[in-house]
């Protein structure tokens, strides 16, 4: 089981954030992109998305969920229930299905 991960108090987090150079942090980030040194991160969420032809807004009303709860499926911060996970997998097995349940 994962550990948790503690959030900082408001104080810890404003000094962290005061140390930070961001222009640094983004010029490392293309530095690293030219490299190639970054990968690209794909879920089953978003392979089951791409594959109805559905933007994020419009799978997240077909799935019953808002927009930020898609991306955190998306991103890997949340996990779908089992009813949702169902119809991921409808999605993905065969996208016609759910579009056709779906009047699209």
């Amino acid at each position: 089981m994962p550990s948790k991960i503690k959030p900082l108090a408001p104080a810890e987090l404003e000094a962290y954030e005061a140390q930070r150079d961001l222009a640094a942090e983004l010029l490392q980030s293309v530095r690293e992109m030219k490299a190639g040194q970054v990968r690209i991160v794909s879920s089953p969420v978003i392979e089951a998305r791409k594959k109805t032809g559905l933007s994020q807004s419009q799978f997240a009303a077909l799935m019953g969920v808002s927009v930020r709860t898609l991306q955190g499926w998306e991103q890997g911060r949340k996990q779908p229930s089992g009813a949702a996970r169902t119809l991921l997998s409808i999605a993905s097995t065969n996208p016609k299905a759910l579009l056709a349940v779906a009047g699209k």
